[in-house]
């Protein structure tokens, strides 16, 4: 999957999400970043490298798996695929990114 496809996933997925104010990064290891703005309604999805709230840090494989489902966000965690830098709540809260 391309940068741009998941980026158009990650887009269509945050048209349902509540805008909260808060901005969150996924930073796909060297294959690129997603940057979800919850400033606005409906939040934005871009590439753009932006300070967030809450960074996650997973591979672009990983980061496939917990998309399509085979790969379970507190597994990752605890296993050490998924890191977490910032606000943990806001990161708590990202689970409606992954079903």
């Amino acid at each position: 999957m391309s940068l741009e496809d998941i980026t158009a996933e990650i887009s269509d997925k945050a048209q349902s999400m509540d805008a909260n104010g808060k901005t969150i990064k996924i930073d796909l290891q060297g294959d690129g970043i997603i940057f979800i703005d919850g400033a606005t309604t409906p939040p934005t999805v871009s590439n753009e490298d932006n300070e967030a709230d809450v960074t996650l840090i997973i591979s672009e494989e990983n980061f496939e798996g917990l998309i399509d489902g085979s790969l379970n966000p507190q597994m990752a965690f605890m296993m050490g695929k998924l890191k977490i830098d910032g606000d943990m709540s806001l990161a708590l809260k990202l689970g409606e990114l992954f079903s």
